[in-house]
């Protein structure tokens, strides 16, 4: 039961930062591009950093190869001049420089190489930011647009309102033409004073006409006379 219960309260605190990043998600991208670019600047700084080591290394080494180069010169000179003891001293001194040059150019290629792995992590970094950037202005537009549909939907989507509309719409629509029932009215109370029907009749010729025709008016014309 407690197992139960356990999976219960996971799987609902689940939904619930499902929603809560669903409805923070432009807020949580903004926040891992900002937690994104300060990493990358932590990284140049870093990488700064190891280049400065790198250089101050490799003038070191390159003065030291100086010294030994300067110094075998000296112990050339004593040997030619038979100073076997001063010769002596700058070829023990010479084996000091050269042990000492020897970590130095193990040390400056091990930076070498961390400058170059931490510089090719930075540039992919970058590109990623710039693509995150991208997506953001993305999500945005995408947000800005469901935000518009979901406002539309509530105005415009709603049953009720949309229902009470098209009613109004087909009451107005569906009313009497004031017009064509007046007419209808005319028809009605000529049909009860009966003068439809003698109209009809007489149009038939049963009985006196109660219409002038153009028969009537070209009777009474007077033809005129001829000379």
């Amino acid at each position: 039961m407690f197992k139960t219960l356990s999976t219960l309260i996971a799987g609902v605190n689940a939904r619930s930062e499902d929603r809560v990043r669903d409805a923070f998600a432009i807020e949580l991208i903004d926040q891992k591009i900002r937690e994104a670019e300060q990493s990358l600047k932590a990284a140049k700084a870093t990488l700064a950093s190891l280049i400065q080591r790198q250089r101050s290394e490799e003038r070191q080494r390159d003065t030291l190869k100086n010294r030994i180069k300067d110094m075998m010169g000296r112990a050339q000179d004593a040997m030619d001049k038979r100073r076997d003891d001063l010769a002596g001293e700058a070829a023990s001194v010479v084996a000091q420089m050269e042990n000492e040059l020897t970590i130095r150019i193990e040390t400056c290629d091990r930076l070498s190489q961390k400058v170059i792995r931490l510089r090719n992590s930075i540039e992919a970094g970058h590109r990623r930011i710039i693509d995150l950037k991208q997506g953001a202005i993305q999500a945005r537009a995408v947000r800005r647009e469901q935000a518009i549909q979901t406002k539309l939907n509530s105005t415009i989507g709603r049953t009720s309102s949309t229902q009470e509309t098209e009613d109004l719409i087909s009451r107005v629509i569906g009313q009497d033409d004031p017009f064509e029932q007046s007419e209808i009215l005319r028809e009605i109370d000529c049909d009860l004073g009966h003068e439809t029907l003698t109209d009809r009749m007489s149009d038939q010729g049963i009985g006196v006409s109660t219409r002038t025709t153009a028969d009537d008016v070209l009777a009474r014309l007077t033809p005129k006379k001829t000379a």
